[in-house]
């Protein structure tokens, strides 16, 4: 099944907002309902529902639905990392496929394609191993030295 593509002004600030998120609620050890992240993060509750759902799907949160419901991580904050939460928001565009699209069919922009091609999947595999290297907890132990 094809993932659906967003820009990626979109795409990321989506994984901005998830990566805050999960980290307060790593912060934070009860059920965490969608408003109060909203409030917390100043977005809006259905932007951060939209993306906790999808990390839901991913098994990355368990969710309670109804009044008393929320989030909550599912996951030691310890070993989830910053690449499977990009890779759990469909974040399928990263920054060596965008540079890749603005090469077009002309015989220049073929030519283009195929010269920058290699460095695009060396800039897709950095990023992701990057990624990798990072954990929420790791994010939650920054967030508190850089409050002191």
């Amino acid at each position: 099944m094809k993932r659906s593509q967003h820009s990626c002004s979109a795409n990321g600030k989506a994984f901005g907002l998830a990566l805050q998120a999960l980290a307060m609620m790593a912060d934070h050890s009860c059920r965490q309902p969608s408003s109060h992240i909203a409030d917390h993060l100043c977005t809006e509750a259905t932007q951060i529902r939209r993306i906790l759902a999808k990390l839901a799907q991913e098994n990355i949160l368990e969710v309670r639905e109804g009044r008393d419901g929320g989030y909550w991580l599912a996951r030691d904050p310890a070993s989830l990392t910053f690449a499977e939460i990009y890779k759990a928001l469909n974040v399928n565009e990263p920054f060596g496929d965008g540079m890749l699209d603005s090469t077009g069919d002309h015989p220049l922009g073929v030519r283009m394609h195929e010269a920058l091609l290699d460095m695009a999947e060396e800039i897709n595999q950095s990023i992701m191993e990057a990624l990798g290297q990072r954990t929420i907890a790791d994010l939650v132990t920054k967030a508190s030295i850089d409050a002191n």
